[in-house]
């Protein structure tokens, strides 16, 4: 039975379909509020409109809840791997053990670059930050694979673009960081695991070897898991309205990395980071920021507390706060700034203040402690959020191309200047 709530404009009553979801959202739909009426809806930020219907994740931010295809992200994260992950989101199935080999063996045999991207990257300053090496280089995948452009190809090369990128996102990814340092870069070994393999490329050094360690290993899987999607967000909202034009995986991709890349969205975790050194070239003075904190006529803001999202708590700071305390206890890291992050932390959790208005340590605030006890400096943090976040977007961009959606166009309301001539140079 069709529901509808009414609408009355003028004297005129219009009724509005309303969507239920499967979890029992409900959705005014007013698509065709401006063809009968003439008015348009404002919600600056689209805060409470919904740009589509999806199927890939459900996110309930009152009870903390977040699933993916179904499966909650506290099973995911403990007993799946990133692949597995990737794989579940893009074809909305966790696959078969045959399934899941024969999609790894594909990623692997895509994690090596044509050697002309060396010759892009060497055109970088050494100082370029990561998130824009990545995703100039993301974007140059359409000049090297032009049958991505196709708006009509075939499913089989949508899959091809699909495990091209996710190979080649972390080789581009670990490039980016050996850039900035200045060091030579190392090629991928095909013989180790996703992530594994990624690490060797990260900080494996020309003239040492490199040792896999399983701890670091199991939390970037964790970490990778935990950022993979996130519904409608900033990035994510991106990747879909560009790739409404017909754009490429890889132009679509690359557009989300630019939307991640602000301090709002995914610089969160390096901002925590930063704040910790700040405090700690403070005389280590926590209770002297914690008072900044609740002054709300300070401009200084506590980073990786509370989520705009989540009103109680975030489902996966519980779980990435076990993957931290895990890395701290098994590498036996002696770091004052991570010291600094657990008293703070400390502190926080018992403050009424931040209890009452539900500010718990958040995914960014737990994710930069682990990033920077694993080795990255912090202006690789958002390149990890991008690489974790790579298989939300691309489910995303697929999902939206299989629907058809149309081309993203939001309207506006004009508040300039009315219709008035033009004065010529002389006389004014």
């Amino acid at each position: 039975m069709n529901k509808f709530a009414n609408l009355e404009i003028n004297g005129k009553n219009l009724k509005i379909p309303l969507i239920e979801g499967s979890e029992n959202e409900i959705a005014l739909d007013i698509s065709k509020l401006r063809s009968e009426t003439g008015y348009i809806t404002i919600d600056k930020g689209f805060k409470n409109t919904g740009s589509t219907t999806s199927n890939i994740t459900y996110l309930d931010g009152e009870k903390g809840i977040l699933r993916h295809r179904g499966y909650s992200i506290e099973e995911l994260a403990s007993k799946s791997t990133f692949t597995e992950v990737c794989y579940l989101l893009i074809y909305g199935e966790l696959p078969s053990k045959e399934q899941l080999d024969y999609f790894e063996n594909n990623i692997r045999v895509h994690t090596l670059v044509h050697e002309d991207f060396k010759i892009i990257l060497e055109g970088y300053p050494s100082k370029a930050h990561p998130m824009g090496i990545l995703s100039s280089l993301i974007t140059s995948l359409t000049a090297f694979y032009p049958e991505s452009l196709d708006p009509s190809r075939s499913k089989s090369l949508v899959d091809l673009s699909i495990v091209r990128i996710l190979g080649k996102f972390p080789t581009f990814a670990a490039w980016s960081y050996k850039k900035r340092n200045g060091h030579p870069i190392i090629y991928p070994d095909n013989g180790l695991d996703y992530c594994s393999n990624f690490l060797k490329m990260m900080f494996k050094l020309p003239s040492e070897d490199y040792e896999i360690n399983p701890v670091i290993t199991d939390a970037l899987n964790k970490l990778l898991i935990l950022h993979a999607d996130h519904e409608q967000n900033c990035s994510t909202s991106t990747v879909r309205i560009v790739g409404s034009s017909l754009s490429s995986i890889y132009a679509s991709v690359s557009a989300g990395i630019n939307a991640l890349w602000g301090p709002l969205h995914g610089g969160a975790n390096q901002a925590v980071i930063e704040m910790l050194e700040q405090i700690s070239s403070d005389n280590n003075d926590i209770n002297k920021y914690i008072k900044k904190a609740k002054d709300k006529n300070d401009p200084f803001r506590l980073m990786g507390f509370g989520h705009r999202v989540y009103k109680n708590f975030d489902p996966r700071a519980k779980i990435i706060k076990v993957a931290a305390d895990n890395v701290m206890n098994k590498l036996g890291i002696d770091d004052p700034i991570l010291d600094l992050a657990k008293k703070l932390e400390e502190i926080a959790l018992k403050d009424q203040y931040f209890i009452d208005k539900k500010l718990y340590p958040n995914v960014d605030f737990y994710s930069g402690i682990i990033y920077r006890a694993i080795g990255f400096p912090p202006e690789m943090f958002t390149v990890m959020f991008a690489f974790g976040r790579l298989p939300g977007w691309i489910a995303q961009w697929k999902e939206m191309r299989e629907n058809k959606e149309p081309l993203g166009r939001p309207r506006q309301i004009y508040t300039g200047s009315k219709s008035r001539k033009y004065i010529d140079l002389e006389k004014r």
